[in-house]
């Protein structure tokens, strides 16, 4: 899905390296922002798609598999976006690496709570043991290394905030989802008879 969206990307696809390049030039000063998994309006991966769809098919009850539930990296665009503006403008950005993200490190059932939230939704989350969930909503990849960053030095040394509250950037991506769905759209991706076979079948928790 990721090498659909992003031609680039490859099975050697390492940042590493080129953070020693741009920071070991001689002539042009180079700044280094590491950021999270990004979400917002024009999110070519529709990362909040599957949750808000659920919602708005008002589904019940959302599973979570339990390595996804707890899993932590998340930043809005455009305060992505501010955070990157500022450390281009700033001198004392030269030659640095700076973490961009939310300051708070929230796990993804966190996240799926504040999206219900802001969608008025009235479901529930039920977490499943990873080798029960239906295979759709299984994750590939190894989700026991969260993404978490400590984003405290941008904003001591830059002076960098958020310009977008939270609660804002889940409405406008919310938004943004409902007036444009992927254009493919597998319809396996949803399948509730599955989901609600899981439901019946497999001890579960409330989160």
């Amino acid at each position: 899905m990721l090498q659909q969206s992003f031609g680039w990307l490859d099975e050697e696809y390492d940042k590493i390296p080129v953070e020693r390049v741009i920071l070991s030039d001689p002539i042009l000063s180079g700044t280094i922002l590491r950021l999270p998994m990004v979400y917002g309006p024009s999110d070519p991966l529709h990362r909040f798609f599957p949750l808000v769809k659920r919602m708005d098919d008002q589904r019940p009850v959302i599973i979570f598999e339990a390595r996804a539930a707890e899993w932590r990296s998340l930043g809005c665009v455009e305060n992505v976006a501010a955070a990157i503006a500022r450390a281009a403008i700033s001198d004392r950005a030269a030659g640095q690496i700076y973490n961009v993200g939310e300051p708070e490190n929230f796990s993804e059932v966190e996240w799926a709570r504040r999206i219900g939230a802001v969608a008025q939704w009235r479901g529930e989350f039920v977490v499943l043991p990873n080798d029960r969930v239906p295979s759709h909503l299984r994750i590939p990849g190894n989700l026991d290394q969260h993404w978490v960053a400590d984003t405290s030095r941008i904003r001591a040394e830059l002076g960098y905030r958020e310009p977008i509250e939270r609660d804002e950037a889940i409405r406008r991506t919310i938004e943004w989802e409902r007036a444009n769905p992927p254009t493919r759209v597998d319809p396996l991706q949803f399948d509730y008879a599955a989901e609600d076979r899981a439901l019946e079948t497999f001890p579960r928790s409330k989160i």
